[in-house]
């Protein structure tokens, strides 16, 4: 009896030593095997590591009128592998937040810690998500990007994307200099994923600069305004215009239509959202003739009085014929620009030959990028001599087998108007921090001489005889004087032929004559039933110019003289 009961103590003895051996053991691999993965699983529970998001830059116009805004919003995130009744918050969710269940359903079911549901919420919606007190359920503080003036200058601020990241104009060319460097914190929080308030450690994030630009918000909406109603007026497909400063390259207004509200970016089509100004390329019609004009009297081969046999309205180029709008016999050099005569200016340039031509469109700024800080800027075309076919000598000196960009016309008439310098156009003015203190400022730069001060004198005086003469009459403000060019282009049909329904519409000039202080260049996209760069674009530069020059306070002092 005793010999059984020992056996029996000996067996539990054993089991229990067995039993304490293996916890043993087990409890030894866990702390020095496992100890890693089982800290780095109650930190993943208990340690939340949060991204602290920097205040993007503000982006003002040359008033330091702020363009865009950051406004506090929460975004909603969830724990999966805390939450128990997945049910309920898919059915609480979907009804608030309008969100679809499988779309719910999918996020609940990643085998993670930390999962977005929705970024950017406004505090009613968070307030209404708070009430609920659902299981697993966080929110972040984080930044909007906003457009207070909705679609003012659209085109030149660009947008950014639901991170605060420059995805167009403005917001991408200078994100590095408004996004600013992101800082981090370790939260601790409870086992339900409530956050306490204590920290492990913080990184504080660097805010981003702000940039102050050459745009004025008041000639901005001048331009957009007047802009979108002569599209309408005339029915066109879209138009672009430019308002800049001759002397430095400052963009004063860039503006195109259709413009769009930029705080509805997803529902606005890439058609709507680039920048045609730069992005888009044509050929421009006789708003060109500027090149030869320039390099005949730069040349010395022509004088304002000379004669031009204008052939009566038709003149013979290889196989091609040439003809004027209005047909004419004989005409002074400066009434060949005046009138815009087609035979006249063709004839011009065969005197002046092709590698003339070729070198004053260069010179002028076409065929290559203006380099102006936005992004998508193309060069255009402008074809070098070998290219040039038997009739080119007489086409594109009139604006055809030529392509370019408003930007480029506006840079070119500019340089007609501030004595014969071809100046990079620019959009900012300068970055500074938020306490106003300039870290980086843009000065104006030359790229190229043109034409001499006394040849840009004599086209001054040939140019204002286009708006008080010729082609460009209605662009005529009383008081002042105006000098520009008309310019109406056929557009170019699927099967290369051109169009006789579809046409540009421009117009470029600048006031006052001897001391411009601004140039505007206006291109309207197929207008109809008129199309004529001097019944459609001209009034548009009035309407504009007579609006700016008020604002600004411009005064013509030569104009004042004279009629005193």
């Amino acid at each position: 009896m005793f010999v059984k009961y020992s056996f029996r103590l000996q067996t539990v003895f054993f089991i229990f030593f067995l039993s304490l051996l293996l916890i043993s053991f087990r409890l030894i691999y866990i702390q020095i095997f496992k100890s890693s993965f089982f800290t780095n699983l109650a930190k993943k529970q208990h340690n939340l590591f949060l991204e602290l998001e920097p205040e993007r830059g503000i982006i003002f116009d040359r008033n330091l009128k702020p363009q865009t805004q950051n406004l506090s919003r929460y975004s909603l995130y969830i724990c999966p592998k805390e939450i128990r009744d997945k049910t309920k918050l898919i059915r609480e969710l979907s009804s608030l937040l309008g969100l679809d269940d499988k779309f719910l359903k999918e996020r609940l079911n990643q085998d993670k810690y930390f999962v977005w549901i929705q970024r950017k919420l406004s505090s009613d919606i968070k307030e209404k998500i708070g009430r609920l007190n659902l299981e697993g359920v966080g929110f972040i503080k984080e930044k909007k990007r906003v457009y207070p003036n909705q679609g003012l200058g659209c085109h030149v601020l660009g947008f950014v994307g639901i991170d605060n990241i420059g995805l167009e104009g403005i917001e991408l060319s200078y994100d590095s200099y408004l996004r600013g460097e992101k800082g981090f914190a370790l939260i601790l929080q409870d086992a339900r994923g409530r956050r306490l308030s204590i920290y492990e450690r913080v990184t504080l994030p660097k805010d981003g600069f702000d940039l102050v630009l050459t745009i004025d918000e008041n000639i901005q909406y001048i331009t957009q305004k007047e802009l979108e109603e002569a599209c309408k007026r005339h029915n066109a497909k879209a138009g672009s215009v430019i308002v800049m400063k001759p002397d430095t390259g400052e963009i004063l207004a860039m503006a195109n239509w259709p413009d769009f509200d930029l705080n509805l970016t997803p529902q606005t089509s890439f058609e709507i959202r680039r920048n045609r100004t730069i992005t888009d390329l044509f050929e421009p019609g006789s708003v060109f003739k500027i090149v030869t004009l320039g390099a005949a009297l730069e040349e010395n081969l022509f004088t304002e009085e000379d004669t031009i046999f204008c052939e009566n309205g038709a003149y013979r180029i290889s196989n091609h014929t040439l003809h004027d709008y209005r047909p004419h016999g004989q005409l002074k050099f400066s009434q060949v620009i005046e009138y815009s005569s087609n035979i006249g200016v063709a004839k011009i340039a065969q005197r002046l030959g092709r590698d003339t031509i070729f070198k004053y469109a260069n010179l002028f700024g076409f065929g290559k990028s203006a380099g102006i800080d936005l992004p998508g800027e193309i060069s255009g075309i402008n074809k070098e001599p070998k290219y040039w076919s038997k009739i080119s000598i007489g086409i594109i000196p009139i604006g055809q087998e030529v392509g370019v960009t408003v930007l480029q016309l506006a840079c070119a008439i500019s340089a007609v108007a501030n004595g014969g310098i071809l100046m990079k156009p620019f959009i900012v003015k300068r970055i500074q921090d938020k306490d106003g203190e300039t870290i980086k400022e843009f000065q104006p730069q030359i790229l190229d001489e043109v034409i001499s001060a006394q040849t840009s004198l004599r086209m001054k005086e040939i140019l204002q005889g286009v708006v008080e003469r010729g082609t460009g009459r209605l662009a005529k403000i009383k008081g002042y004087s105006i000098c520009g060019k008309t310019g109406t282009a056929q557009k170019l049909e699927p099967n290369g032929r051109y169009s006789h329904r579809k046409f540009f519409a421009s117009f470029i000039g600048f006031l006052p004559k001897e001391k411009p202080l601004i140039s505007v260049t206006c291109v309207i996209d197929e207008p109809k039933p008129h199309y004529f760069g001097g019944t459609v674009a001209a009034p548009l530069f009035k309407k504009i110019a007579e609006k700016v020059i008020r604002y600004l306070e411009i005064y013509d002092t030569e104009r004042l003289v004279s009629s005193q």
